[in-house]
This record gives C-alpha cells, sequence and structure tokens, in this order.
C-alpha cells in the first residue's frame, strides 16, 4: 500500500488540477476525501475525459464528475479478500477505509499479488511456560504445540511472511531449545529469524530491552499464541496513518451477567435489567510500536505492555488502537486448543 498523499484531491480542486495528479502519478485515478479525510468518491482519466466531451472546461471544479459510490475495501479485510474483491469487480485499484469510512490508503492489485517485502522486524514472544495447557506443555513449549499438522509459531510466522515481513526476532526461554531447532535461521520458512534468550521472565515489553540491534523503524510484537488472520500490512499503516506512538490491536468481549441486574439509588430500586450484556475492548496481544518507545522501556526489569501503554497514556503520547474483527483465538487453556484443532482447516 502505496503513499497516497499526492493522489488526494478535495471537491473544489480544478479538473485540470487532478489531471495532472493523474498524470504524474502511477495509481492512475485521484480520490476525494473532505476537510476530515472521509472518502467521497474517486476520479480517473476516463472521468475527465467525458467531461471534456460534455465541454466542461478545465478550470471548473471535479465535484460533479467524480465517482461517488466506488467499490472500497475495509481495513480488516485481508488480503485474499481484498484480491478477490479486484476480481470480481475488474478493478486494479481500490480505497482502503477504516470503519468510519475515512481513507487510510490505496491496495493495488500487481503489487498484492506480487508479494513485496519489508524491513520492519517481527518480534514475537515465545517464553511462556503454558502452564495453563498442561500437561500438554509439560515437554513442549506452548507456541510448538500442533494446530492444524504444524506449531502455532509456524502458523504465525507463515502469515506474517505472507504480508512480506520476513525478518523475524523470537524471545524465547522455556524450552527454547526445542523452538530453535525446529526454526534454525527461518530459511526453510521463507524468512530470517534471530533468537533473544530471556535468562528471566522480562514481561511482554521487558523483553524489548534485551534486543541487540534496536529496530529504526516501526515493529510488530505479537504473543506467540495466537491464531488469526489479522491484516498485517493494514496495521501497519493504520500506524503509520494514524501518527501512533504504540497501536495495540483490540478485540470486542461480550459479558453476559446471569442474574437481573438491579439499579439502586439512595436505597430505591429505580431500574431492573433482565441478564444484561457488557461489552468491552479486551487487548488481542499484537502490537505495533514506533521505535522510540524503546526509549520508555527499563533495562533488566520485568515489564508487561499493559505498564508501558499506561506510561505512554501518562506521557500524552499517541497510544491507538486497531479493533479487528477477524478471526483471532487465544490458545491460552485446553478447551482453546481444542477449539483451534477443530477449526483451522476452516479458517487457514
Amino acid at each position: 500500500m502505496k503513499n497516497i498523499e499526492d493522489i488526494i484531491v478535495k471537491e473544489t480542486t480544478s479538473i485540470k488540477e487532478v489531471l495532472q495528479i493523474i498524470d504524474k502519478s502511477s495509481k492512475q485515478l485521484a480520490i476525494v476525501v473532505d476537510d476530515n479525510k472521509r472518502l467521497l468518491g474517486t476520479i480517473s482519466d476516463g472521468d475527465i475525459r467525458r467531461a471534456l466531451l460534455k465541454n466542461m472546461s478545465l478550470s471548473e471544479s471535479v465535484k460533479d464528475i467524480y465517482f461517488k459510490n466506488p467499490t472500497v475495501a475495509n481495513i480488516n479485510n485481508s488480503k485474499e479478500e481484498i484480491i478477490n474483491i479486484c476480481r470480481v469487480k475488474k478493478i486494479h485499484q481500490i480505497p482502503l477505509v477504516d470503519d468510519n469510512g475515512n481513507l487510510i490508503g490505496i491496495e493495488i492489485l500487481d503489487e498484492l499479488i506480487s508479494k513485496e517485502e519489508k524491513t520492519n522486524k517481527v518480534i514475537l514472544m515465545v517464553g511462556g511456560l503454558g502452564t495453563r495447557l498442561r500437561p500438554l506443555t509439560e515437554n513442549t513449549p506452548k507456541p510448538m504445540l500442533k494446530v492444524g499438522n504444524k506449531p502455532i509459531l509456524q502458523t504465525i510466522i507463515e502469515k506474517f511472511a505472507e504480508y512480506g515481513y520476513t525478518n523475524i526476532i523470537m524471545c524465547v526461554n522455556y524450552k527454547s531449545h526445542m523452538i530453535q531447532d525446529y526454526f534454525g535461521d527461518g530459511k526453510e520458512f521463507g524468512v530470517n529469524i534471530e533468537y533473544v534468550l530471556e535468562n528471566q521472565r522480562m514481561g511482554t515489553a521487558g523483553a524489548l530491552s534485551l534486543l541487540k540491534d534496536k529496530p529504526n523503524e516501526p515493529f510488530f510484537v505479537m504473543n506467540g499464541d495466537l491464531l488469526t488472520n489479522v491484516n498485517f500490512e493494514h496495521l501497519h499503516n493504520y500506524h503509520i496513518a494514524t501518527n501512533s506512538m504504540a497501536t495495540m490491536c483490540v478485540r470486542e468481549y461480550d459479558f453476559q451477567v446471569p442474574y437481573g441486574v438491579v439499579n439502586i439509588k439512595d436505597s430505591k430500586i429505580i431500574s431492573i435489567e433482565e441478564k444484561p450484556t457488557h461489552k468491552f475492548f479486551v487487548s488481542a496481544g499484537i502490537y505495533m510500536l514506533s521505535s522510540e518507545v524503546l526509549n520508555y522501556i527499563p533495562q533488566n526489569e520485568f515489564y508487561d505492555m499493559p505498564i508501558l501503554f499506561e506510561k505512554l497514556i501518562n506521557l500524552n503520547q499517541n497510544t491507538v488502537s486497531f479493533p479487528i474483527r477477524e478471526y483471532w483465538l487465544d490458545i491460552g487453556r485446553i478447551e482453546e486448543y481444542k477449539k483451534a484443532n477443530e477449526e483451522y482447516d476452516k479458517v487457514f
């Protein structure tokens, strides 16, 4: 997904200006947005030619000639879904929007099909003991448990590689030799893998202080016991588009109270709600962090990711949520492990 600032125009932009923008760009279209960067439509060379055939002047605005109902992709769509939309609609470019219709970027079919490798690092936290999955984890680290006839960790690596993220760092601890023996340097899996050994428990953020070569661009952090179809490239571009210091993937979680809830004020019952459902957003264990975040993490100290986010929030740094609706499963208990194996073939 390429930079789109050079093809963004307003309704008031003249036909001549838009024509110059399209001629200079390789994307073959311009995108019309309002003052809040909400997508209004698209305009192509063909739209302009049709306007000129109607004797419209080049000095007139594009307000009446741009296409106001373009096909769009949502930031939660996977690469496969976007490719399918493009093929069905017979289009080569598709604007990408968030849930509020705000423009995030543009996807180009040819680039989606020909994977472009990216330099951003992917840091996987794979040192957990997996105590809730015992006895399965007594002899096997949790990320190496097999789901769909392959380790959970292998599916994670393959999904990142699918989007061109091939620079992997694994923070290992419990039975680390099993992970290293299986993945080696990563070449067999089409990626480059380095290892960071936690001699003591450091927490999700604390382990980042052990990195030998600090990333100088945004990087991913992800727990090694998750299965998900999150579009990692969209997360990356969303992080940049929102000028975020730290982005946390969040998942909506519903909890139904199994009783009638009595609302009371000064001992007087004012209402009764029968088994109400409360909705929360919970951390999905997937993050994208700007390199500056590393300056806020103490050395040789247990430091979990929620602590880091609280610190950044208190310092008024820009922390952003990225809601995910794609498949996501935290394999923390036996029940979830069984569910993962039941659903794997259908999802992946």
